[in-house]
């Protein structure tokens, strides 16, 4: 069974995500967990103090790839 681990995001470096629309649905990535843990943590780009979530690279290439991801850029 997998246990949550718990990712400290107070010192990242943020950008917007390249596959964020335009207007109210963009997201703000960091890459500054990929190469040393392989994290990519999303923020909601108009509530930066607000939760985080961490994706693994292939979570998040997934999840980019997905029409999830369509749905929330389009």
């Amino acid at each position: 069974m997998r246990t949550a681990r718990t990712t400290d995001t107070s010192n990242l470096n943020w950008r917007k995500s390249s596959h964020s629309g335009n207007g109210h649905e963009c997201v703000e990535i960091s890459d500054d967990l990929i190469d040393s843990d392989g994290l990519v943590p999303v923020r909601d780009s108009k509530n930066p103090s607000g939760p985080k979530v961490v994706f693994t690279e292939t979570a998040w290439s997934a999840f980019v790839h997905s029409g999830y991801a369509r749905k929330f850029t389009a």
